[in-house]
């Protein structure tokens, strides 16, 4: 009996390729045309800064190496550390007391930590803008208050209409 059972599954199985016609060669369709795309770079998209987020690490360290390569700033390049309202700003200094780590990281001063109220684990908004040389290093709360200040403008306008 059990011989019989094992059969029927071959048997059906056969059935159906039976009923299932063979597929007929066919011709490769053509490929659509792509779009034109425009071009990477406009006038105004220069001017802006080059964005990235990273996190403090525990040992008061960031990661930015796009941002560190936009700058053309490598591992060993000297830096000027300065804290201006609770924003970091990182200049290329030939004489500069800090550097870029081997790794391609930048290395936050305690002070300037404390200053800008940054602790391990907390994001940072960085900004490079290579046409003046320069880094900006944004705390997360800092950028948090001028998004909810934005906010709290374009849903009043839209409440006033």
């Amino acid at each position: 009996m059990t011989s019989s059972k094992r059969n029927l599954p071959t048997i059906a199985e056969q059935m159906i390729a039976a009923l299932i016609p063979a597929a007929l060669p066919r011709p490769r369709p053509e490929p659509a045309p792509l779009p034109t795309l425009p071009a990477s770079s406009s006038p105004w998209q220069e001017s802006l800064p080059a964005l990235d987020i990273a996190r403090l690490d525990r040992s008061g360290r960031v990661s930015a190496r796009s941002l560190l390569d936009a700058l053309g700033w490598r591992p060993g390049h000297r830096l000027r550390i300065d804290v201006n309202h609770s924003t970091v700003l990182i200049r290329a200094e030939a004489d500069g007391r800090h550097s870029i780590g081997a790794r391609g990281d930048l290395a936050l001063p305690v002070a300037v930590r404390q200053m800008c109220a940054i602790n391990t684990g907390d994001m940072v908004v960085l900004a490079a803008e290579p046409a003046h040389d320069l880094l900006i290093l944004h705390p997360a709360a800092t950028v948090a208050r001028l998004l909810a200040d934005l906010h709290t403008h374009l849903t009043a306008d839209r409440h006033d209409r």
